[in-house]
């Protein structure tokens, strides 16, 4: 397939999204209140970033000395600086809470009551606001004022204690994945609360990162009280299916296989010369299977140590077996299919010319996201939002000079 992506994508204001005319607030640091604006953004939403003076700590997440977190995270958004500990800067937040349909803050709970900006008092400003509170453990409950981070809650929700090998310790996610998931609820949360609220109703979404995470594990909080089973780790295999695991290849390549209806399993052994195996009662069905696990890996995985990663692909697909290589980020780069589908594309940037990054996610037909704007220098926009809020030029630039605004 063609890379329809001849041309860097170039941002461009007057797209219009199916969230065009929402404004959001979004006073959040780092990822997960940042994952729910680029959500709404992405799709037309007005996404104004109130950061403080010193930004927004993900401007500090550098590789390379590029603030490429950043770049990602904040596209579709612009950016004002507030010091809310500063006369003007608060009346200047609640000129602009009384405008807007959102407001994203992921302060330790109470902080925000502490600074006298507590739901009531938002609410009395504007009735009908989404407040999307962010946070570790919850608003309530024995942890809730614990600082939350999202590698304390991928230990506390049992997601580690998941991942891994037996014989080594458990194994946190190497990316912010607690906050990312966090991060797509929320933007859902946000969606259903203002296609409920119409035009009148407010309320507040409790955002939790635990409860988010840990819904990723599914029916295990049942297995346990059915069983008493506390599932072990096992790597990259599964307790609930099988086969299902990695492949060392003969050039050293990786494939990642899974075979977890009996008909795929079937048409595996088939493909390795092992038909028999499915008339052997140690691997007749999924659970025999799951039993004798190391066996069955065992005779799968000597399959492929005899053969190059492309062969094996080749020799599996052409069987419609399950199968599919480990890339790394390079691999992925390189793939015709995420070129193909414009899974990864190359954005204008000021300062580097272009930068990759994935696309908008998921795909519309009608009503599809887009690229408003790149992601905002810090108080880029700051008179812009100013002035739409209705403050005069000598007030702006009181408010700059006295450090409320920047």
């Amino acid at each position: 397939m063609t890379d329809p992506q001849t041309q860097p994508i170039r941002f461009d204001p007057s797209t219009r999204g199916p969230l065009h005319g929402v404004r959001v607030l979004d006073l959040s640091r780092l990822v997960a209140g940042n994952m729910v604006s680029l959500q709404l953004g992405d799709f037309g939403a007005d996404v104004i970033k109130i950061e403080p003076p010193s930004g927004d700590p993900l401007r500090d997440w550098r590789d390379g000395g590029k603030s490429l977190h950043w770049k990602t995270y904040a596209r579709n958004k612009r950016s004002i600086v507030l010091d809310l500990r500063k006369d003007g800067a608060k009346d200047a937040l609640m000129r602009l809470v009384a405008t807007a349909d959102v407001l994203i803050e992921n302060y330790r709970p109470g902080t925000l009551e502490e600074m006298g900006l507590g739901p009531d008092v938002l609410h009395k400003t504007n009735p009908r606001l989404i407040i999307v509170r962010v946070s570790g453990f919850g608003q309530t409950g024995p942890y809730a004022e614990l600082p939350g981070f999202g590698t304390l809650v991928e230990a506390m929700s049992g997601f580690a204690a998941r991942t891994g090998f037996p014989d080594r310790e458990p194994v946190l996610p190497p990316l912010a994945l607690a906050d990312m998931i966090a991060g797509l609820y929320g933007a859902f949360a946000t969606v259903t609360a203002l296609r409920d609220s119409g035009a009148t109703r407010g309320q507040v979404i409790d955002l939790s990162l635990l409860e988010s995470i840990f819904s990723v594990l599914g029916p295990e909080a049942a297995i346990y009280a059915q069983t008493g089973t506390v599932k072990e780790r096992v790597g990259s295999a599964s307790n609930t299916s099988s086969p299902r695991n990695v492949y060392r290849c003969a050039d050293g390549h990786y494939v990642a296989l899974s075979g977890s209806t009996q008909a795929m399993a079937k048409r595996l052994f088939e493909t390795i010369g092992r038909a028999d195996m499915i008339k052997d009662p140690r691997f007749a069905t999924n659970s025999d299977r799951v039993k004798h696990r190391p066996l069955v890996d065992e005779a799968v995985g000597a399959w492929f140590a005899t053969r190059t990663r492309d062969e094996a692909l080749r020799l599996m697909r052409e069987a419609s077996v399950t199968v599919g290589p480990v890339y790394t980020i390079a691999d992925a780069m390189d793939d015709p299919h995420f070129r193909g589908r414009g899974i990864i594309v190359d954005v204008e940037d000021r300062e580097l010319g272009t930068v990759p990054m994935h696309n908008v996610v998921p795909r519309l037909s009608e009503t599809p996201g887009g690229w408003q704007k790149p992601a905002p220098e810090l108080g880029e926009h700051t008179d812009a939002i100013l002035t739409e809020a209705g403050f005069d030029r000598d007030t702006i630039t009181r408010l700059r000079a006295s450090g409320a605004a920047a």
